[in-house]
């Protein structure tokens, strides 16, 4: 077999691999923003989570692994968005950010309409 098959074989079996391990990151990180949601009362909208790869990092033993960080989007109220992310080392979840809320207080002479 030539050299360029046996490449182009390599490269088709790494791009299927890391697509499947995409798509079973992105099951845990749903779980997991799922999960938080339900445990903070709030609504996950949606059912998705958008990502990106920020690198590759070392786990707890040492293993060179691939860091990932979702995004993805839930609802306090019923009516709005907000973002929070997800990031896996691995297939392990390392931190789970919902991001917090803004509340404007009038002052005293200021009323809202």
């Amino acid at each position: 077999m030539p050299i360029y098959e046996s490449i182009f074989i390599l490269a088709a079996a790494a791009g299927v691999w890391f697509w499947l391990d995409s798509l079973k990151a992105r099951e845990v990180a749903i779980a997991a923003a799922r999960a938080a949601c339900a445990e903070e009362g709030l609504q996950f909208l949606d059912d998705t989570a958008i990502g990106n790869i920020a690198g590759l990092a070392r786990d707890d033993a040492g293993r060179l692994r691939l860091r990932r960080r979702l995004r993805f989007e839930y609802s306090d109220t019923g009516d709005n968005r907000r973002n929070g992310s997800v990031v896996l080392l691995g297939h392990a979840v390392e931190y789970l950010h919902l991001r917090p809320q803004l509340y404007v207080v009038p002052k005293t002479h200021e009323t809202r309409h």
